[in-house]
């Protein structure tokens, strides 16, 4: 790690929240003709590259200049009044809670960024396209740094519009209507959050997360505290998604660009579990305590809703979509996120960060490997990708294949590999919950999450036997269909854009310690009230 000074922190952190927004404003005025390259096209796409690429090395700098001996103490922190009468500050800061999932959303949009300069988005022009990418990053990035609890809904509602355009304008098949449900579900349950924040900050006296989180719920009431959850936890619980709240990620995962589907699963449902750890638990721990079993209720659920429904999906003949089967898998994978949370112990809150990093990493992945399917073929129908045109992944582009399979078992929690942390780490939080909570409901739902790992792991072999393996040549019968066409392999830019992902998830699985190092000390302070 390297000596930065305070104020050089503090600046690196403002850079980041500051300057994609600026990026954005550059990316909607022409080029300087010395910079064009082949076209307008060219030179913005390369625009939105280098602007995420600063916002990545200062990232980066800010995580090596970072105190990794006290990483429950916020850094970098910026603390100056905005609205005074009503005590509203711009406060900015990071510990080891927000600094991994800061670094995360830097990389995936550097990634889709670079992947999208080499395979730009069939759409509108990508001046448009680089703007709502870059504002998409700022709002992103702003959740996981701001520390007041009306910048928090501010941060988080920032990043719906360019979603929605995202995916209406640069989507697939039935993109209008997926995006009209996403921002609908979105909109409605932010209404019912914002609520729950006014009424936290007027109660208390004060918007300042890091205050309300070492009063820890001391100044307010159980009954505030528990209608303050409630609010709070359903719009929160729409962006992660919680069943039964889930139903807009499907159509919006289907319809989106792969760059879109990437940030949407990569960093976007985030936002929801950090709600829930960094202002839910702290802030209202009665209120929490009262909800968590309804919470790891609708968790386990939704890990199980989620697995049968890809399982559905990728049985031959039903017609399911690959982007979707994912979709419907995230919904299951935050699901062992939210058991986790709901455990309200210092390891089910580990596990659940932990998760929120891998699920990033290896879904960002499983996105960027559908959607280059979807290019070679122009579907991500299972039944045409496992048809006689399709099948042998593994013969016909062997890199392409390789990969598929890696992010699957990755997916599934193969030890070794990032997905197995979170989730063992989740359920042992749910074996043995904090005090107050009934430990036979928290077994029983342990024991439901434990059945959810191996449908998981049955529905992505499935789709890993179906897509990868088998003749690289028509079966007998049907030549008039003609040859199997010339499949490209994996290629440079793309491997580019994946390598990252592929190595930070076996790091993550081999060493485990480096997220846990940072996470621990700050989740044991967290749910001390501040205490460390």
């Amino acid at each position: 790690m390297i000596d930065i000074s305070p104020s050089v922190m503090q600046f690196l952190l403002a850079f980041i929240v500051v300057a994609p927004l600026l990026g954005a404003a550059t990316a909607l005025l022409p080029a300087p003709p010395g910079l064009r390259g082949s076209g307008p096209d060219q030179a913005v796409l390369r625009h939105g590259v280098t602007v995420t690429g600063a916002i990545l090395i200062a990232a980066i700098v800010l995580a090596l200049g970072f105190d990794h001996d006290q990483p429950s103490r916020m850094q970098a922190t910026t603390d100056i009044s905005w609205i005074a009468a009503l005590d509203v500050r711009i406060h900015l800061g990071v510990d080891g809670i927000s600094l991994p999932l800061l670094v995360l959303t830097a990389l995936l949009t550097f990634l889709c960024a670079l992947y999208s300069y080499f395979k730009p988005p069939t759409g509108p022009s990508p001046r448009a396209f680089v703007a709502l990418l870059l504002v998409l990053e700022s709002g992103t990035l702003a959740t996981f740094a701001v520390l007041d609890l009306l910048l928090f809904f501010l941060a988080f509602e920032m990043v719906l519009i360019p979603m929605y355009f995202l995916i209406a304008r640069w989507g697939g098949a039935e993109r209008q209507a997926a995006a009209w449900k996403f921002i609908l579900y979105t909109l409605l349950g932010s209404v019912v959050m914002l609520l729950g924040l006014l009424l936290v900050g007027l109660h208390a006296g004060t918007f300042d997360m890091v205050a309300l989180a070492t009063d820890n719920g001391s100044g307010l009431s159980k009954s505030v505290q528990v209608t303050a959850v409630l609010a709070i936890g359903i719009g929160l619980a729409v962006k992660t998604p919680m069943w039964p709240l889930h139903s807009w990620l499907p159509d919006a995962h289907t319809a989106a660009p792969t760059v879109g589907s990437v940030l949407l699963a990569g960093v976007m449902l985030k936002m929801g579990t950090y709600g829930f750890v960094r202002i839910v638990l702290p802030i209202a721990p009665d209120g929490t305590r009262t909800f968590a079993p309804y919470l790891a209720a609708f968790a386990v659920v939704g890990i199980i809703y989620g697995s049968l429904a890809c399982l559905a999906l990728a049985r031959r003949g039903a017609g399911g979509d690959l982007k979707r089967l994912i979709a419907y898998s995230s919904v299951g994978h935050m699901g062992f996120v939210l058991l986790g949370i709901a455990s309200m112990t210092p390891t089910g809150v580990n596990g659940a960060l932990f998760a929120n990093v891998a699920h990033g990493l290896i879904t960002g992945l499983l996105f960027f490997l559908v959607g280059a399917l979807k290019d070679r073929y122009g579907t991500a129908d299972l039944d045409t990708l496992a048809g006689a045109t399709g099948a042998a992944l593994y013969g016909r582009a062997p890199r392409l294949g390789g990969l598929l399979a890696f992010a699957a078992v990755a997916s599934l929690g193969l030890p070794g590999l990032a997905g197995f942390w979170g989730e063992m780490l989740a359920m042992f939080g749910a074996f043995d919950p904090a005090p107050g909570l009934s430990r036979p409901a928290f077994l029983t739902f342990t024991a439901i999450a434990c059945f959810g790992t191996l449908l998981t792991a049955a529905y992505l072999l499935i789709v890993v036997r179906r897509v990868c393996m088998g003749a690289t040549h028509q079966p007998a019968g049907a030549e008039e269909t003609g040859p199997a066409p010339e499949l490209a392999d994996v290629q440079g830019y793309e491997l580019a854009a994946w390598t990252p992902l592929v190595a930070l998830t076996v790091l993550a699985g081999l060493w485990p310690a480096v997220l846990l190092g940072l996470t621990d000390p700050a989740v044991q302070k967290l749910l001390a009230g501040g205490k460390s």
